[in-house]
């Protein structure tokens, strides 16, 4: 038996291509196809039905897959016991976050960890997509959002929001909107996940859907920030994104009462029997930081 066989065929499943699974495991695409061949021929049996466009697994290839897997799972399970019991953090550390919530909040909290724990080795994944922990290798992902997915561990850290924010020169050019409905006769920077004919506004009595005609539609934060700060309209920007300027008063909240709903924000982690040091030293570093940086970000 030759336990990386079985373990690149679990990645190959998981993946379902063998230039991702090779991707992933760091080795070329044909020692993955010659590896599940192997497999196959040791087994006498086809676990993988190869075709131009995808890949089809047997149903004898789904059975040996799903016994494997829990025996992998076992595996790693004893390996985290045993890891767990050397106490110290140490080896990779992988961390997924989506691009501007990262950004933000984790340059500090690694610089923190890995100042603490010189023997880790951390790999932070900035990406809007959602990774899949398990098959991708991933120890911990930060989420904004509600949470649906409840096979995984979950630890809320704090909340985010969105509010209306424009630079000193143009509300001194175009004047200061009172009220959400002023927002028509304005400038606006609509980023493209919100929405790009109105907002919609949180405020003392309630919501209202706040219509504009934008000048500029995007889908990156950095870039609507970018022209905020230039004075190229109103920006809706959630609040950590932009506490520096705000701080720094090159960007001001307008509309102070008015803001998104609120979207919270969890750490997710495998459910798992054992957690690793790297994993919990991780969360109870950064947990109280990140409470502290996003009460912090309530401007």
């Amino acid at each position: 038996m030759d336990l990386n066989e079985i373990a690149i065929y679990l990645q190959v499943v998981q993946t379902g291509s063998f230039s991702k699974a090779a991707q992933q495991l760091n080795m070329p695409k044909s020692t993955v196809s010659h590896k599940v061949s192997s497999l196959e021929k040791r087994l006498g049996l086809t676990l993988i039905q190869r075709t131009t466009r995808k890949l089809n697994i047997t149903p004898a290839g789904q059975a040996y897959y799903k016994r494997c897997l829990q025996g992998l799972e076992e595996i790693k399970a004893a390996e985290a016991e045993v890891v767990a019991a050397q106490g110290e953090p140490h080896g990779l550390f992988r961390i997924t976050a989506p691009f501007e919530l990262g950004g933000s909040v984790l340059p500090d909290i690694i610089s923190k960890y890995t100042t603490r724990y010189p023997e880790v080795r951390v790999e932070v994944l900035l990406t809007d997509r959602k990774i899949d922990l398990l098959s991708e290798n991933v120890d911990l992902a930060i989420r904004a959002g509600e949470l649906k997915d409840s096979t995984f561990k979950a630890k809320r850290i704090g909340s985010v929001y969105f509010a209306p924010f424009a630079s000193p020169k143009y509300l001194k050019a175009k004047g200061t909107p009172s009220h959400p409905k002023d927002l028509k006769s304005h400038h606006t920077l609509q980023f493209t996940p919100l929405g790009i004919d109105d907002w919609k506004l949180t405020g003392p009595k309630g919501t209202v859907s706040a219509a504009f005609n934008g000048r500029v539609i995007v889908n990156n934060l950095e870039m609507i920030k970018s022209l905020a700060l230039r004075g190229d309209g109103i920006a809706f920007l959630p609040t950590y994104f932009c506490y520096p300027e705000v701080k720094d008063g090159k960007l001001v909240r307008i509309l102070p009462e008015w803001r998104s709903t609120l979207n919270p924000v969890h750490f997710i982690y495998p459910s798992q029997k054992f957690v690793t040091p790297n994993l919990s030293a991780f969360i109870e570093m950064a947990t109280e930081d990140l409470k502290k940086m996003f009460a912090t970000f309530e401007i």
